[in-house]
């Protein structure tokens, strides 16, 4: 039996098989908001390499499993898979495809079905192997340029703090944990690759690197609120101002943040139904204002809903409040919230890891460069309610 034609026409069925298993895996949460197309990526070029390796009539084109493979790592990586929900991807392939050959299968000879087993395994191997190559070439890549961003914004952040030394102590703290979690991990991974020896624990390996990846993206949003912040008591921001569609510039940052809110199971609410229809302002900086409040509201909402609500005021004003059903803010520390490096804490409660200080100290400077004014009330275990009044066209 030519067990090669058989995989031919059962391609289409194998490949839909597999995209619903790794749908359904709890442990492939990458797949879970992809596409077919995304999931099914480059792997029917591994089944058809497969065809033609099976076959005794054709020559076996490896080639296409390396080229096909190689491409499907470096997607992989720029989807945001980790190193388990792709090698757990393999084995669903390799799982489907002998469940779906096995009734073909055993009619065949012995020395036939084994011969096909092998080859159908030995090609997978292959293309995990190259897979992975290109998943680290890829996350190797984004470091660099990490590494390059970081090095340009420590540059500019040099500059500014030998001008202004009222923050240095606390900088120095927020960087020194994230920054020797850097240093550490990429001396540990340079020093393995100039062994030059084989590496046999590659998803120890792989580690080091997402490891190196979380904390320099956390070190590169530290520094970008601290540039933000300098920027700003440097008088360095002018106003673009521009007729701007509030409701809009609410929809599109509720729809960047609501994977984060997703993550903790809560819900956004959107009110707009009385927001101005038009109104003349920075665009980019209002933005900035609205993504902070409610990325501020999720980080220290646990559960519940975030609630934004816009509407127009007398006066030739509007404004927008975002409310949260979070752990609340006490009222000796409502009056220091706005300063920078200021974070709320309880005795049962320690800092947000990813907390800087600077988001709220950022919407104030901003809603006073708008021209505007914020007010918060808010309730320990209860919520809190930041309310932004702006008004409708900005004097020039």
């Amino acid at each position: 039996m030519d067990f090669s034609q058989v995989l031919a026409e059962k391609t289409d069925t194998i490949l839909d098989k597999w995209v619903i298993t790794v749908r359904k895996d709890k442990r492939i949460e990458s797949a879970d908001e992809l596409s077919y197309t995304a999931i099914k990526n480059h792997i029917p070029n591994v089944l058809r390499a497969m065809v033609t390796v099976l076959s005794k009539s054709q020559d076996n084109d490896i080639q296409l499993i390396v080229t096909a493979s190689f491409e499907h790592g470096a997607i992989r990586a720029e989807q945001g898979y980790d190193p388990a929900e792709i090698a757990r991807e393999y084995h669903l392939l390799r799982t489907v495809i002998f469940d779906t050959l096995q009734a073909d299968l055993l009619e065949g000879t012995p020395v036939d079905i084994i011969r096909s087993m092998r080859l159908i395994d030995a090609i997978i191997d292959e293309a995990i192997a190259r897979c992975f190559k290109s998943y680290v070439e890829e996350r190797l890549r984004e470091l660099q340029q990490l590494q390059l961003s970081l090095t340009l914004h420590n540059d500019e952040l040099t500059r500014l703090i030998s001008a202004n030394q009222e923050y240095l102590s606390q900088l120095a703290h927020e960087l020194k944990h994230p920054l020797t979690s850097i240093i550490g991990y990429s001396d540990l991974f340079l020093r393995q690759q100039r062994r030059k020896t084989e590496i046999k624990d590659n998803y120890t390996n792989l580690e080091h690197i997402e490891r190196v990846l979380r904390n320099g993206r956390q070190l590169l949003h530290l520094i970008n609120d601290v540039l933000e912040l300098s920027r700003y008591d440097a008088g360095q921001i002018k106003l673009q101002l521009a007729p701007t569609d509030v409701r809009e510039l609410i929809n599109n940052v509720c729809e960047m943040l609501e994977p984060l809110a997703a993550g903790k199971n809560l819900k956004i609410v959107v009110d707009c139904d009385r927001a101005p229809q038009e109104l003349t302002t920075d665009p980019f900086q209002c933005q900035q204002i609205v993504t902070n409040l409610i990325s501020n509201a999720i980080r220290y909402t646990e559960s519940g809903t975030i609630i934004i609500m816009c509407q127009v005021l007398e006066n030739q004003r509007w404004a927008i409040a975002v409310c949260d059903t979070g752990i609340g803010i006490a009222p000796e520390d409502q009056a220091q919230i706005f300063e920078p490096y200021f974070r709320v804490s309880f005795s049962d409660r320690p800092y947000l890891p990813d907390s800087t200080g600077l988001g709220l100290a950022i919407v104030s400077r901003l809603v006073k460069l708008l021209q505007g004014t914020i007010n918060l009330v808010s309730e320990v275990g209860v919520g809190s309610t930041f309310t932004v009044i702006l008004p409708l066209e900005i004097e020039s």
